[in-house]
């Protein structure tokens, strides 16, 4: 899961087939998984190109709500934009949760309060809290820690179903281990596992904007806030809207804005 363009992504196609499912994640048969993580199915491969993909595929197929795509290894992990996501083997958490919700209004803000509910979780596996990062990035300092996407699919102006994608760094990628930071030595992607899940599903049954809540939360953990920017403009970020927007100030007038990357003035790189 990456950091481009709108967290609400509308991809290619999907795939018309996936590889044959493997049956033990960590040592866990697929049905120990069910009953760990409480949801109807649970899909484990040991490498695949993209959960994201295969869940699409299984969604159309008819896999109930709760369904969650896991994999050991992505070969073509996406982010926002088609951004590429490492996704070594054994090194984190890649996965993909299948929801049908019925307010398709709050899809707008799924990504910030997915992100806002597993950064809850991972506060206690990372240690140190979690920052959040406008649309769809957790952090360790600097370091990235993980990233949601998500993908919504409609049918004449009706959701059908919405595909949350998450990937989180349980040990930091080596070859990126300056960018990206990993959850504490010895923490078990199992442990973590049964964490999240019902918090994501939590996430996705929410209805309508961020509440009040939500938002002081987000503004508490927000690494942006009262910095100067770039882009999605040029300007100092004053935080996010319950609508899902940031909220940029220039010349005295702050505005909204709902796509693109955030670029902090004094991080190009956009960490």
């Amino acid at each position: 899961m990456g950091d481009d363009d709108d967290p609400v992504a509308i991809a290619a196609p999907p795939m018309t087939s996936v590889a044959p499912e493997t049956q033990r994640y960590d040592d866990v048969d697929g049905a120990d998984l069910v009953r760990l993580l409480c949801v109807p199915r649970v899909a484990v491969y040991g490498e695949t190109a993209s959960t994201m993909d295969v869940a699409h595929v299984l969604a159309a197929a008819g896999a109930p709500a709760g369904t969650i795509v896991l994999a050991d290894r992505q070969t073509a992990g996406r982010g926002r934009g088609g951004r590429a996501w490492l996704s070594e083997a054994g090194a984190g958490i890649w996965l993909t949760l299948i929801e049908r919700p019925e307010d398709g209004r709050a899809i707008e803000v799924l990504a910030l309060r997915v992100g806002l509910y597993a950064a809850r979780i991972l506060d206690h596996y990372a240690g140190s809290p979690v920052g959040l990062k406008w649309p769809n990035d957790l952090l360790l300092g600097k370091r990235k820690l993980a990233g949601v996407l998500i993908e919504a699919r409609w049918q004449d102006g009706a959701l059908q179903w919405v595909a949350i994608g998450l990937g989180v760094n349980v040990r930091a990628p080596l070859s990126m281990v300056r960018d990206a930071a990993g959850l504490a030595d010895g923490t078990r992607r199992l442990d973590v596992l049964a964490d999240l899940v019902p918090r994501l599903r939590a996430a996705a049954a929410e209805r309508g904007s961020l509440t009040t809540d939500e938002l002081t939360e987000f503004a508490r953990r927000d690494v942006a806030m009262g910095r100067s920017c770039v882009a999605p403009a040029h300007g100092q970020v004053e935080g996010i809207a319950a609508t899902g927007e940031i909220v940029i100030a220039h010349g005295g007038v702050s505005r909204g804005y709902r796509s693109g990357s955030l670029v902090l003035t004094d991080d190009q790189e956009g960490q």
